[in-house]
């Protein structure tokens, strides 16, 4: 890899032509262009969605979902546990290409987004509707400002980079602190939901928006014990009256219908389109089920058996809880040791509609409204309001079908009652293992989920699960170190 190149590797997009994610061929976008028009803007922006979408499809489950206790995977001797089981097991190394990769994305992502807004303001370019240009720019700086989040809850303090620079700047670049990074995120954000604001009369589902971005600057200052910033702005997103509840759960993850009267903000896929796809379910499916579960018998199922639910995530639904049926399914057969048992695995993401391969179109949620209600009423509770806080709890609860009453919690009580919720509301969308940081339960949780794992499955690794404070942070990859002398996080 050359110097840096998650950073200077300037704008390099695929072409496809499904909709907004429309892009420039990769011939066509480079160091030297100019953009003079707003349909290539548009095209920019669209650029800007690409590495994130790669990444929460490829990557980011590993490292937000299956490193936690709500997903573990089915052991098959012919595949081996280098990438992934061993982050499930926090085996964790600096030279783990899983980390490599999901920064490389994540610097190229942002890459795009400097790209856009550093020639934005360009003189001469020509706008048909000005209302564009404030969307474009609302965009680069949302995203900017997730790929940052999800950065810096991965590895702590990131180097900064906020404009287009060369392979010799690169090079100089050191790491912000945490708090800087934070910083610049909330900034991004506000940037976004002033521009989005302005951009009248353009909104187009599936794109980041004003509500979006306010949600998720939400998240941040609750991230960061800001609560009073969060419960003001989560409440706006509230009084916006721009999304609700689907009466039905198991209506979110329909991929013939996509949701956006619930869903803020998802990556979106598409079967049309190899590069506009997931192939969740075969990943996530048992390896041995074949095509029983995906429907495809003509798609080798040796590389699935990932993100398979623990014991523990399928422990925490409550009886009567009517999200359990949608999101995780039983399927009866042969397990990795050829005994035949029931084996859970993920039902949040379906067997393609239509494509006679392996091409899915599930959306991934980032930001719901039940999201929305369950940070507002974390905040509230925080700030000592938990009678107010209770409320918001009960409207998730009770679309879950879990009509017993939760009046009378103190603020521990009711604290634990909305991690259980979100554990079992957002599971598989990649929110508990930062849930459990932003929480300070993450090492206590897991050590005890880990005494748990070793009992009931034989093949783990004799060092599995040997979780220090130090693993919080994941490590800055190997290449890092080494071509860019970034520093190394504490114990790696």
């Amino acid at each position: 890899m050359k110097r840096f190149i998650i950073i200077i590797w300037l704008v390099v997009l695929s072409s496809c032509s499904d909709g907004f994610l429309e892009i420039y061929p990769e011939t066509t976008l480079n160091e030297g262009n100019f953009y003079k028009s707003q349909e290539e803007f548009i095209l920019l922006a669209n650029g800007c969605y690409v590495p994130m979408r790669d990444y929460e499809k490829d990557l980011h489950w590993v490292l937000a979902e299956l490193i936690s206790d709500n997903t573990s995977f089915q052991y098959n001797i012919r595949t081996g546990e280098a990438v992934r089981g061993v982050i499930d097991q926090f085996i964790i190394t600096a030279d783990n290409r899983g980390y490599a990769s999901f920064w490389n994305l994540s610097y190229n992502g942002v890459t795009r987004c400097n790209k856009l807004l550093n020639e934005i303001d360009r003189p001469g370019v020509t706008w048909q509707n000005i209302a564009y240009k404030d969307r474009s720019a609302g965009e680069a700086y949302f995203l900017r400002a997730l790929y940052y989040f999800n950065l810096v809850r991965q590895f702590g303090g990131v180097p900064l980079v906020l404009a287009p620079i060369t392979a010799q700047e690169a090079v100089n670049i050191g790491r912000s602190t945490e708090q800087e990074v934070y910083g610049s995120i909330i900034s991004d954000l506000n940037q976004a939901i002033s521009h989005f604001t302005s951009a009248t009369g353009v909104k187009e589902n599936g794109r980041a928006n004003e509500h979006a971005a306010r949600a998720l600057l939400g998240k941040v200052h609750l991230t960061i014990g800001n609560d009073n910033e969060a419960a003001t702005n989560l409440k706006a997103v509230i009084d916006a009256n721009a999304y609700s509840l689907l009466p039905n759960y198991a209506d979110l993850f329909n991929p013939s219908v996509p949701d956006f009267k619930e869903t803020l903000f998802a990556i979106q896929y598409s079967e049309n389109n190899r590069e506009l796809s997931n192939r969740f379910i075969f990943m996530f499916a048992p390896w041995s089920s074949a095509g029983q579960i995906t429907n495809r018998p003509n798609i080798n199922m040796i590389s699935a058996g990932w993100n398979m639910p623990t014991k523990d995530l399928i422990d925490a639904f409550e009886e009567g809880d009517l999200r359990k049926s949608t999101s995780i399914k039983m399927w009866t057969g042969e397990d990795w040791d050829g005994e035949i048992r029931e084996i859970a695995y993920c039902g949040k993401y379906k067997p393609p509609v239509s494509a006679p391969d392996d091409r899915c179109g599930d959306n991934l949620p980032i930001i719901r409204y039940s999201d929305v209600l369950l940070m507002y009423a974390e905040a509230l509770n925080n700030l000592g309001r938990t009678v107010e806080a209770t409320g918001f709890v009960r409207m998730v609860r009770e679309r879950a079908g879990l009509m017993n009453p939760i009046d009378g919690l103190n603020a521990g009580e009711l604290a634990a009652l909305i991690a259980k919720e979100r554990q079992v509301e957002f599971c598989f969308e990649n929110q508990r293992w930062y849930d459990l940081k932003r929480t300070g339960t993450a090492v206590e949780t897991m050590r005890e989920h880990g005494i748990r794992e070793k009992a009931q499955k034989p093949f783990l690794f004799a060092t599995s699960f040997n979780i220090t404070p130090n693993k919080l942070l994941a490590p800055i990859p190997a290449e890092q170190i080494l071509i860019n002398r970034i520093a190394q996080n504490p114990g790696y």
